[in-house]
């Protein structure tokens, strides 16, 4: 047999090779990370609930969910370990600390319109308005000029050539 017709099995064996390497690595890290809690430290569960921990042991963790409500987990369920500060911004709503140069986003949208009042000059727009106001404010006609042209009649009936013209191919059978 030809070394071209087990190329793809070899490729496909590397590949499996690495992805279940990259896995293992990352479950090692989980472990390790587990391993290293300490009573006091603040977690968050795979479930999404945050607690602190009170007591590990070899398979559990004994985690405090609210001040005198414990409650045992198993090591497994610890989805990551927190440091201080990110478990106090997150649980505690801890405030950032002022000396750090990152902005601070308001919680609404009032604190952006705050002191804004509207210039003397400006009316407040009405979007609902028609073209109503556009007739009055445009120049009014010379009263002399239109009399002096003449105006068609607009009750006259129109003629059959001022008629639109058919272009279906229908005609008007009667």
């Amino acid at each position: 047999m030809d070394i071209v017709t087990f190329l793809p099995f070899i490729v496909l064996i590397g590949a499996m090779f690495l992805m279940t390497r990259s896995a293992k690595k990352k479950q090692q890290a989980a472990a390790t990370m587990r391993n290293e809690m300490q009573p006091g430290t603040g977690v968050r569960t795979i479930g999404g609930m945050y607690a602190v921990v009170k007591e590990v042991t070899e398979d559990t963790a004994t985690l405090e969910v609210a001040p005198g409500v414990h409650a045992i987990y198993a090591k497994n369920a610890i989805g990551a370990v927190l440091d201080d500060e990110e478990y106090n911004r997150i649980v505690h709503g801890a405030e950032q600390d002022l000396k750090s140069d990152t902005p601070v986003v308001p919680d609404d949208a009032s604190s952006l319109t705050e002191g804004d009042e509207p210039a003397a000059d400006e009316s407040p727009v009405d979007l609902g308005k028609k073209d109503a106001d556009a007739d009055e404010d445009a120049p009014k006609k010379d009263a002399d000029a239109d009399a002096d042209t003449p105006k068609a009649d607009e009750d006259a009936p129109k003629s059959d050539e001022d008629a639109p013209k058919k272009t279906d191919g229908e005609a008007d059978a009667k």
